[in-house]
Formats: structure tokens, C-alpha cells, sequence
């Protein structure tokens, strides 16, 4: 959908038809998510018989863990389909702080941990339990857009700081001290990123931390890719102190995305905001999920999810060189999630159709770069690497054909 379009669409909730009830301003204000305009595209098209490549969605296309399907299958036969505590299984809490003391050697007390309905659970629990409505809250820019919608629908005004190269499309902290404001609250950012993958140095991120906490103001973590750093370990920032605010999910390494399970660990004063709050907007999360996660952290869960993250970081060696040579602009080599975030260069001036051409002539499905943001937007796309080698290449195959042959974009 272009931006034009997005501001008919806008227009007709604010101004209905004489005498039809309106939408609420918020419903128009929040933008629709144009990759999935572009799924549904992509699906047309193979109901119409075409083959398309899906490099546009960020979804694994692994399977959940044999193990952890199992537990969930268990659960499920055992009649374990009944409501939970607000804030999850007792025995899921400890076993997630079980794992950030193995995995992290952060000590993180099971009654800090909140488990939610996926990582969009997380972070809407967090944001209404810190913000009031008018506040604001810093986040990059490009970033994921989802994460400024959920402030838009509590009434907070996400406040997008440019980033670049320069900064690895990463917030710092003189940019949070630059860009804060005298209504400003808190801080969010992803480690890595959603577009580009890209990873705060423990430092930098440590810097940021320490201008919050310099102003009052809350640091929100979004870690969802952060088992998916493929080249070192990184410390989670949950080892910065009580007062910082970690999003994780089970739906990325763990590949769970439908199971809809994530977890919010917040200081212990907050959670019985959180609980209230998690009480009155989903009860709990999903009964069976939950079951099914207390296998996620086993020794055979864990060997499968290794060999998956190999073959992820096998593909992002395979084909982030071969877009390089196809054209692309790749200042910052991603290290880790399984996204590619490409300028178009001199190849074409406009990221949206060039995705939609793309999808149409060759059936390669990608992102338009302007669903993360407004900052130099327009002119990149995000290719996620979540098919197999194989498809990777004959996608690559596609794309060099059609622009040796396409009139200019």
C-alpha cells in the first residue's frame, strides 16, 4: 500500500459517510503493516499457480522442536487446556530464570518473570504499567513497526531517532541524550534489530542504560533475536540491573511462532501492575504453550536449535555477497536475527514497488523498507533468509535475470 493510499484509507475512517459512527483516531493513526499486503499478494499468487520464493516474513521455517511439540501433545491429553496463574506456569517462570543463570549467569528471581502472549504480550504489558498516555518513548528509526503502534494505541508518543550506518542503525547513548525531552520516559531498543540485524555492543548499550537511569526514565530490551547472534556471545541485558525491562519470545530460536508465547522480565515493585494488568487484558497466556515450553530448554531441544542456527548463519554467508553483487548496499554486515536490510543503490528509487515488481514478474517476495520507519526508508528492502539454501539461490537466480532484462524501475 503506498503512502497515498494509507491516507485514503486513513481519511475514510475520520470522515464516514453522514450518519455511519466513526473508528476511534487511534485505529486510523496506526499504520497498516505493508509485508503482510504483500504475503497476501504472494499467496494469491501461488493459489493462482505461481511459484513464489518467501523472503519477506520474518517466521523460521523450521519446525518446532520434536521435543517441545511432544510436551505440548502430553499436555494437550492430559485435559492441561484450563486457565493458568495470570503470569504463567509457577514451574515455566523458574525454568526461564533457570536458563538466564545457566546460559547468562544472571541471577533473575522467577517472580520477575511475567509469561505472556508472544513478545507483543511482553511489551504491551510493559508499556501500559510505565507509561502514562502523552508520555514518550525513544526508539530507532528505521525499526519494527509494531513496537511504535502499541505505544500509539496506549496514547504514547513513540519518538523515532534517525539511525544509520554510522551507528549500525542502533540508537547510542548520545543520541538518547540528544533526542531526550522533557515528557520523555523511556527507552527501547532491539538487540539485534529488526530490520538489519544488527547487535549493540555491550558497552554502548551500557552507556544507554546509564543516561536513562541518569533522567529517571525506564530501558526496555527488546531480546527476541538475541539467541540468534550468530558470531559470539553476547551478555543479555538482563545482567544491567533490576531496573531494566527484557522482552523475549519463544517464537524466533525456538521456532513457536504460532504458539503465541513470550515472557517480560520487569523489576519486582512492577509485577503487581503486570499481573493486574495481565489479569484484566488476556487472563493468561496460551495453557498448552506454556506445557509445551517447559521442554525448550532440554539438551536434545537445545542440540536441534543449534544445528537450526547454523544453517541460518550458513545462509546469511551465502546470500549477503551474492546481493552485494547483484547491486544491493549492505553498509552493515548483519549479526544476527535472519534479516538482510539492503539499500537499492543505483538499481531503483523507490522500495515499495520495487518490491511489488519484483513479486510480480519474478514471484521473489520481499519487504518494503518504509514498513520500519520514516528515516531514509523509502529506498531499501529486507530480504529474510527463513527458506532453505536452495530457494535462496534460485531467488538470487530470479532477481539477476529479471534486472538484466527489466526497463529501469
Amino acid at each position: 500500500m503506498t503512502e497515498d493510499r494509507g491516507q485514503q484509507s486513513a481519511d475514510r475512517y475520520r470522515h464516514p459517510a453522514a450518519g455511519a459512527p466513526s473508528s476511534a483516531r487511534r485505529a486510523a493513526e496506526i499504520e497498516p503493516f505493508r509485508v503482510m499486503d504483500i504475503l497476501a499478494r504472494a499467496q494469491a499468487l501461488q493459489a493462482a499457480g505461481r511459484d513464489v520464493i518467501h523472503l519477506e516474513v520474518g517466521e523460521p521455517d523450521f519446525p518446532t522442536p520434536a521435543p517441545i511439540v511432544e510436551a505440548g501433545l502430553r499436555a494437550l491429553q492430559a485435559g492441561q487446556t484450563r486457565y493458568t496463574p495470570a503470569l504463567g506456569l509457577p514451574e515455566l517462570r523458574a525454568a526461564i530464570a533457570g536458563y538466564y543463570h545457566q546460559r547468562y549467569g544472571v541471577t533473575v528471581a522467577p517472580e520477575r518473570i511475567a509469561v505472556t502472549p508472544g513478545a507483543s504480550g511482553a511489551l504491551l504489558l510493559a508499556l501500559a504499567a510505565l507509561f502514562d498516555p502523552g508520555d514518550e518513548l525513544l526508539m530507532s528509526d528505521p525499526g519494527y513497526p509494531c513496537n511504535r503502534h502499541f505505544a500509539r494505541l496506549l496514547e504514547v508518543q513513540a519518538v523515532g531517532v534517525p539511525v544509520d550506518a554510522a551507528s549500525r542503525f542502533q540508537l547510542t547513548a548520545e543520541a538518547v541524550a540528544r533526542h531526550w525531552g522533557p515528557r520523555t520516559r523511556g527507552v527501547l531498543v532491539a538487540n539485534p534489530g529488526n530490520p538489519t540485524g544488527t547487535v549493540l555492543a555491550p558497552a554502548e548499550l551500557a552507556a544507554i542504560h546509564a543516561q536513562v537511569c541518569a533522567r529517571g526514565g525506564w530501558l526496555l530490551v527488546d531480546e527476541i533475536y538475541h539467541e540468534l547472534i550468530h558470531d559470539r556471545d553476547e551478555p543479555s541485558a538482563a545482567a544491567l540491573g533490576e531496573e531494566v525491562l527484557v522482552i523475549n519470545s519463544f517464537s524466533k530460536y525456538w521456532c513457536m511462532t504460532g504458539w503465541r508465547l513470550g515472557w517480560l522480565i520487569a523489576p519486582e515493585s512492577l509485577m503487581p501492575a503486570v499481573e493486574r494488568l495481565a489479569q484484566n487484558l488476556f487472563l493468561a497466556a496460551p495453557t498448552p504453550a506454556q506445557h509445551a515450553a517447559l521442554a525448550a530448554f532440554d539438551a536434545e531441544t537445545l542440540a536441534i536449535l543449534s544445528g537450526y542456527k547454523a544453517e541460518l548463519r550458513a545462509r546469511r554467508e551465502m546470500l549477503l555477497p551474492a546481493l552485494e553483487r547483484l547491486g544491493f548496499d549492505v553498509p552493515v554486515r548483519p549479526e544476527g536475527a535472519f534479516y538482510v536490510y539492503a539499500g537499492l543503490g543505483e538499481l531503483a528509487g523507490d522500495g515499495e514497488a520495487f518490491a511489488r515488481r519484483l513479486l510480480e514478474e519474478t514471484g521473489v517476495a520481499i519487504t518494503p523498507g518504509r514498513d520500519f520507519g520514516r528515516h531514509d526508508t523509502g529506498r531499501h528492502v529486507r530480504f529474510a533468509y527463513t527458506t532453505d539454501r536452495a530457494r535462496l539461490v534460485e531467488a538470487v537466480a530470479r532477481i539477476s535475470d529479471w534486472l538484466s532484462q527489466r526497463p529501469a524501475a
